[in-house]
């Protein structure tokens, strides 16, 4: 546990609610609570719109812990893929940041700081463990699922939650996605673009039933990279994160397209991180490619950019021109604020950043900030 106050706390900094406090320092006590800001959210008692951030994450000491004699960074690209020096690089972020990872008081300091006055927040990437037995994958999956509801209901006013899915069993994963949105009130789930290196598509998954009750349960998909898997090319520059995180994302969303999986689930409501990726701003080709072969068009009919319109994409581009073509591309209501919280490739500055997009209304700002992902997460106030 990283709280350490007693469930009658009275420090307002906390924001309890006394009917979701934990007693028996487990979280039984909140699994069958109501999802904590399904009453409130959208503007605040000013009158001002919230501003949600809708890519951010936490790591789970416990399982970080149960995991470490395991090596599990042999499993995962971001390490395989990585030189001598960006691996020193990155102990020295974990290290530097490691409070901001699992420190929630550290966190709401941050958030504050920040301008968010909403964290959606999911596992750290490399806690979505595909690698593992499915067994202890749905254990683990249930640990950082039910350590999420935890923090929600403790501070509901500062954080909803998406949680995670051993998506290595088809049939575990729907279990576990059932459990996140019904039991725990989550408002999503964070999954990873592969399985272990096999496209979300492969039939030998058979995530069809995923995605369809995904779609059924009305819930986000937030698809986040863990490096590019096939990234020998990277090594160095750290470019397995700074080219194939967006990479990875590209051939992840275009496999969903092209395989059908949004023409079957045309209300599956996935967010892109990073901006969408390359896929986003360079959909022209694939549409020229769907009109010009036919092996481009085995399954879909449409325009695969038809398809892309779905989605939903974070802000995080570091560039205000992009993020108003982006805008400008797939509409203000399909753009939402993200900010990679607490990682060095993220947004210090999340507000300023969207205020200073050109040509950028007070409403669309408003939407971006946290409209849309109020929207998406069913969050009201």
């Amino acid at each position: 546990m990283m709280f350490t106050c007693t469930p009658d706390c009275t420090d307002p900094a906390h924001r309890r609610r006394p009917s979701l406090l934990l007693r028996t320092g487990s979280t039984k006590n909140v699994i069958n609570a109501k999802p904590a800001a399904s009453a409130k959210v959208v503007r605040d008692r000013k009158g001002r719109s919230l501003r949600i951030d809708l890519h951010c994450h936490y790591q789970n000491p416990a399982i970080a812990a149960k995991v470490a004699n395991l090596n599990a960074s042999q499993y995962e690209p971001s390490g395989i893929f990585a030189n001598a020096l960006t691996r020193e690089v990155n102990v020295k972020q974990i290290k530097d940041r490691g409070p901001k990872l699992s420190s929630i008081e550290v966190r709401l300091k941050d958030m504050d700081r920040m301008g968010i006055d909403i964290q959606a927040v999911c596992p750290a990437p490399n806690q979505c463990i595909y690698w593992s037995e499915p067994d202890f994958g749905r254990e683990l999956a249930r640990m950082a699922n039910e350590r999420l509801a935890e923090i929600v209901a403790i501070w509901p006013e500062r954080f909803v939650a998406m949680g995670t899915v051993p998506l290595q069993n088809a049939a575990m994963a729907v279990a576990e996605l059932e459990y996140c949105v019904n039991k725990l009130g989550m408002r999503g789930v964070e999954i990873l673009p592969n399985v272990n290196g096999k496209d979300l598509t492969d039939p030998s998954l058979g995530l069809e039933k995923f995605f369809a009750r995904a779609q059924e349960l009305d819930i986000v998909i937030f698809m986040h990279p863990l490096g590019y898997t096939q990234g020998e090319r990277l090594m160095d520059h750290y470019f397995n994160n700074v080219i194939g995180n967006p990479l990875e994302t590209t051939v992840a969303a275009s496999h969903l397209i092209f395989d059908g999986v949004m023409e079957r689930n045309p209300k599956l409501k996935v967010v892109l991180p990073h901006a969408g990726g390359y896929l986003a701003h360079y959909w022209a080709r694939m549409d020229h490619a769907h009109r010009a072969r036919p092996d481009c068009r085995t399954i879909i009919k449409k325009a695969p950019s038809s398809y892309l319109k779905k989605f939903y994409f974070d802000t995080i581009t570091f560039d205000t021109q992009m993020l108003r073509h982006l805008i400008d591309k797939y509409g203000p209501e399909h753009v939402v604020l993200g900010t990679d919280y607490p990682y060095d490739m993220g947004m210090e500055t999340p507000v300023k950043f969207i205020e200073s997009v050109p040509r950028l209304s007070r409403v669309d700002k408003d939407r971006i900030m946290g409209g849309n992902a109020a929207r998406l997460l069913k969050i009201k106030r």
